[in-house]
């Protein structure tokens, strides 16, 4: 039996991403061999006790972990294995996810707060920035404050000019990563005075600072999400990272960057509680059955296969057009945000449904289960809302469905070069004048696959609505209606990257099949949503319901999938 798809699974014990070049893989077996020789007993105790990983950001600084992957070539002083290489970046949120959100997050946080300084042009901020790594720190990102949350036009942390040319900084920031001991803060502001865009700023700030003040953690957690007061902090030109409209654009570009590791992290918590589940389930006996044995087990343990491997499929594939990326080619800004909002929802499922089959084992304190369940909803919060990104998504629905253009094929990325172009991304708008190649292309490849068929039908019918009931502009200013029409576009978009990556890794038919036929599902959900909306129209609520389809049942094929999840048991258990 082919067990392709399942080879996709990270899987600590005998893990050897050859992919990449010797000293990044000595670097993620190093940190995988960290964790199992800690134990798992370790791991839930400093869960629950809450107990900050002081050791773990010690780790990263000893093993040079996030100097060697988040310093730019530029910044790198002729290090030729430090660069920022976005598909080892990837793999490595997927390991820290693996063992837990609370040590994905110091990492998650040190990427945001690098990104403005790598976009700055200021040469001794980003040399400090990578002395201050090299050292072995982390880095936060000053950007929400209590009474804005994310609104940064609203920013109340003020500049005012000190007479010498500089400035002091007074104000404070909520909800920041590691603002309790990063050396590298990068903090978003206005200048005093000023008005429009040019009152924006960014500058380097030290929580080391005597004038920058930790006020509390704001969750109760191993995770440090800082509170911090700046009082009269002296800013120097020396730390202004920029100013105005590019500081701006600094911010949500810096954002872009982030919010992709949210669905490797939310992959990697989703594979170690499906091990965790199918072991504990599979060798349970209730009633004189195995747990396994009874349908609606099986069933939800498949569909969690289903989704985890389209998760890991869509997101390897949104690597290869984050990488390629340049000015002529903005793709990933409509992968990325659904990498953002879709993976993550999809991992809360992943997580919701092998929890439903373990029940009460799930809630009990030694079990990752108990962490994963209580962590996961986090990751769709982060980086803006759902909503935020589905926003953001509709923004490219015309240019996709309809205005297709010829592009050479993205190969697999997975060489080790540098992503500058992510560190130059330009200003923050002109996103509908993105195009893409034809999505067409992919399910048609596919048209043999039963399920892709079905779903292929369902895509058609949106384009039907768009076309022939398209919303009306009462219906475009109504976020409630919009965002379940986008919903149904997210997994069309979604669908294809799947598809293009499982051509790509030549996973096995019976499992692309399976999981086309849970999207099947989920696209005649999302069309019975938005046939109930207030707004909809009675032309929109017949071509809602019209899209609605059964996926296609094939029991040999359900068997196929539900064998490679049984092999899973004791495929993999955490060192004790």
């Amino acid at each position: 039996m082919s067990e392709k798809a399942t080879a996709l699974l990270l899987n600590p014990g005998g893990y050897d991403p050859r992919q990449f070049d010797p000293e990044t893989r000595r670097l993620l077996r190093a940190t995988i061999e960290w964790f199992e020789q800690r134990g798992k007993r370790k791991l839930v105790e400093d869960y629950h006790a809450q107990t900050f990983y002081a050791d773990f950001i010690e780790f990263a600084g000893k093993e040079g972990l996030f100097s060697t992957f988040l310093t730019p070539g530029a910044d790198a002083d002729g290090n030729p294995d430090k660069r920022w290489d976005t598909a080892r970046v990837a793999a490595l949120s997927e390991i820290l996810g693996f063992y837990g959100l609370n040590y994905w997050y110091p990492w998650q946080v040190t990427i945001l707060g690098l990104g403005p300084v790598w976009q700055s042009a200021n040469e001794a901020a980003r040399k400090r920035a990578a002395d201050s790594l090299a050292a072995g720190g982390v880095a936060a990102f000053g950007l929400s404050e209590k009474e804005h949350g994310a609104d940064i036009y609203s920013s109340d942390l003020v500049l005012t000019p000190d007479g010498d040319g500089g400035y002091r900084a007074n104000g404070s920031k909520y909800y920041i990563g590691n603002g309790n001991c990063a050396r590298t803060v990068s903090v978003f502001g206005r200048i005093d005075g000023v008005e429009g865009p040019d009152q924006y700023v960014f500058f380097y700030a030290d929580a080391e600072h005597p004038n920058y003040r930790v006020v509390k953690n704001v969750v109760p957690s191993q995770m440090y999400v800082a509170e911090f007061e700046l009082n009269d902090y002296p800013v120097s030109e020396e730390d202004i990272l920029h100013v105005g409209a590019e500081a701006f654009s600094a911010a949500l570009n810096t954002v872009n960057i982030g919010k992709f590791n949210l669905c490797f992290g939310g992959i990697g918590m989703s594979t170690h509680s499906l091990y965790e589940a199918i072991t504990h389930a599979h060798n349970r006996v209730l009633y004189g059955k195995k747990v396994t044995d009874f349908p609606h087990v099986r069933r939800g343990f498949v569909e969690a296969y289903a989704r985890l491997v389209a998760m890991k499929l869509f997101s390897d594939r949104a690597v290869d057009y984050f990488r390629s990326a340049n000015a002529d080619d903005r793709r990933y800004l409509l992968f990325n945000p659904i990498t953002k909002m879709k993976v993550t929802t999809e991992a809360q499922k992943v997580i919701g449904l092998v929890a439903d089959v373990v029940a009460a084992k799930g809630f009990e304190a030694d079990t990752y289960l108990a962490m994963s369940k209580n962590d996961i909803d986090g990751l769709p919060k982060l980086e803006g809302t759902v909503a935020v990104n589905l926003a953001l998504i509709a923004k490219f629905v015309p240019a996709y469905l309809f205005a297709p253009q010829a592009y050479e094929p993205v190969p697999t990325r997975s060489d080790a070069a540098d992503d500058e172009f992510l560190f130059r991304q330009g200003p923050a708008r002109g996103l509908s004048k993105v195009r893409f190649h034809d999505w067409r292309e992919a399910y048609a490849k596919a048209s043999a696959i039963p399920n892709v068929a079905r779903f292929t039908e369902q895509a058609e019918a949106l384009v039907k609505l768009f076309t022939d009931a398209a919303p009306d502009e009462a219906q475009q200013q109504d976020l409630d209606f919009g965002l379940a029409l986008t919903e149904l576009f997210t997994l069309v978009v979604y669908g294809q990257l799947v598809l293009e990556q499982a051509e790509i890794t030549g996973i096995e038919t019976e499992v692309v099949d399976q999981i086309f036929g849970v999207l099947v599902q989920d696209f005649s959900v999302a069309a019975i949503d938005l046939h109930g909306k207030s707004s909809s129209t009675e032309a929109q609520q017949s071509l809602a319901l019209a899209s609605i389809r059964k996926p296609v049942v094939d029991a040999a094929r359900f068997d196929h999938v539900w064998a490679l999840v049984r092999d899973l048991s004791g495929a993999y258990a955490m060192n004790p």
